[in-house]
Order: structure tokens, then sequence, then C-alpha cells
């Protein structure tokens, strides 16, 4: 792909029209010379913290594994969520990994079960259920199944047979579609048992 060369002296707009330096505001040049600077300084940052967590993640896991050795313990697989603290308890790394959800057309068979236990329920007054149950499998503003939600009707002591198959089958359908990773650091308040995040969001600081 041939890039175009701006001639020296030259700027080239918002429209790709090439304009003599000297036809452009003060104003306007300080601007970009702005943008241009803290943007710059913005990706260096930003690299720099893609280092900090490939390089964090590789000394947690290579600790994990050296601690699991002083017991002849071999991990495999996918790590979980740990936390990990100074001796003298003021600091504290936790390693958190959060899974994404999502259900294939099985879910379709547990909303089909339930409601006919709704139809027939609603004549025993049981509004809470219903509503419990159009809550969860309600879409959000993508039009996509609020995960949570559903799962949570598994939390409910219900004994109908047709229920419990509904219940196998929001489990059967739920599919781990992937994960992301974090690192959040803390430091404890003074010798109380709260700790405060050490942040690593431009919005926090």
């Amino acid at each position: 792909m041939e890039m175009n060369t701006i001639p020296t002296g030259y700027r080239q707009d918002a429209q790709g029209r090439l304009v003599h330096e000297s036809m452009i505001k003060p104003i306007d040049l300080e601007r970009d010379r702005l943008v241009r600077h803290w943007v710059d300084r913005a990706s260096e940052l930003s690299s720099e913290l893609a280092d900090f967590k490939v390089a964090a993640f590789g000394d947690i896991e290579a600790f994990v594994d050296l601690s699991a050795e002083q017991y002849g313990a071999k991990l495999g697989g996918k790590k979980g969520n740990l936390s990990l603290l100074t001796f003298d308890g003021r600091y504290k790394i936790v390693r958190a990994i959060n899974e994404s959800v999502a259900f294939d057309e099985r879910l379709q068979a547990a909303r089909a079960l339930i409601d006919e236990c709704l139809r027939d329920w609603t004549q025993d007054a049981r509004p809470e259920v219903v509503t419990l149950v159009n809550d969860a499998f309600r879409t959000d503003t993508k039009g996509e199944i609020r995960t949570a939600r559903v799962l949570a009707l598994r939390r409910l002591e219900i004994a109908d047979e047709r229920w419990q198959k509904a219940m196998q089958a929001i489990g059967d359908a739920c599919q781990v579609v992937g994960s992301k990773s974090y690192i959040r650091v803390y430091e404890r308040i003074g010798d109380s048992d709260q700790w405060r995040q050490i942040s690593l969001d431009i919005a926090g600081v």
C-alpha cells in the first residue's frame, strides 16, 4: 500500500487536503502539538501496562507452581482466582479470571418446561415465581439473555419434576465462551481490615 508523502511545510487536514503551515492558525498548530504529545505518551503507557500485565501474570503463575511443588503437586489446566499477601499483611495482589458464559439451544427446552410449570402454578397464585422467571428471560438492550438471572433460577427450591428437568437443561446449556484475566493491587488502610486499591485505571487515579 502506497503512503502519500506530505511535502515539507505542509499539513494534511481532516479532509485529506494539503494546507501550507503559513495558512494554519497558530492556535490550531498548538492544539495539534498538544494532542499528538499526549497521544504518544498514552501509547507508551498502554504498552507499559501491557508489559506489566504479561510480566505479573507470568511471575504469579511461576510462584503458584513453586508453592505447589512444596507439596509435590503439579498444577495443570486453567488457573483460578487467588490472593497473595506480603509477609506483613500490608499489600495484596488479587488475580481474577472472569468467564463469559452463553447459553446454547437447550435453553429453549428449559423455557418450555418452565412455561408448563407456570401455566399450572398460576392457578395456585405464585406471582413471585412468575415475576422471577419472566425477568430472568427478559433480554438486555443488546437483545441478549442475562445469564446471571437465568442461573439464579437454579437456587429456587422447587420439587416439581418438570422444574428439575428445566434446571438441568439450563446447566447443560451453559457454555463458557471466553474469559478475561485481571490483576488488582491493594494496600491495607492502616491497621484495619479494609483495603485501598492501587488504581491502574486513569479514571481512578
